[in-house]
């Protein structure tokens, strides 16, 4: 017989003083979670980023994991929402970093696509300001030190950052 979840959950007593501790500890120590994906169109050689209306730079798409919702999840409803664009295939996680100028608390799912599609260019609107691919060799001025970083890491080898 396979094990469930439920087969794991503590009842009782137990189990509610677990569930208050979890409920105090995320009140007093809330940790947030967030991914960006790399989507490289290998046709062109050119990387999709994105340009916030409140944040200044270039930056790769993505955001924040909302509750009941797993990484893979939050990346593709990132996508869909900043550009428009479908994941085809799995997409390959390439690392995790702590982002500690967001706060101490914070971690960013990173994530390689190579196979998308674009239903349409992603217009402006009141969270992007502008949006679109850029070959490899032409990134726009502005790019953020992360974005650059996560480039670096996948187009050159670089050795991965744990910060953000």
């Amino acid at each position: 017989m396979a094990k469930t979840e439920d087969a794991f959950r503590q009842t009782g007593w137990v189990g509610l003083r677990a569930r208050l501790f979890h409920f105090y500890f995320v009140l007093r120590r809330p940790m947030t979670l967030g991914v960006r994906g790399l989507i490289h169109d290998t046709a062109s050689n050119s990387v999709f980023l994105i340009r916030h209306t409140y944040v200044p730079g270039w930056q790769l798409p993505g955001g924040g994991v909302e509750a009941g919702e797993t990484l893979d999840d939050a990346l593709a409803r990132e996508l869909a929402e900043e550009g428009n664009i479908a994941l085809t295939a799995p997409p390959v996680f390439k690392s995790m970093h702590f982002n500690r100028r967001a706060s101490r608390r914070d971690h960013v799912g990173f994530y390689v696509i190579k196979r998308f599609s674009q239903t349409a260019p992603k217009l402006p609107d009141h969270e992007i300001a502008e949006a679109g691919f850029f070959p490899l060799d032409r990134l726009p001025q502005g790019t953020t030190p992360a974005t650059l970083r996560r480039i670096a890491e996948v187009f050159q080898g670089e050795q991965p950052s744990p910060y953000w």
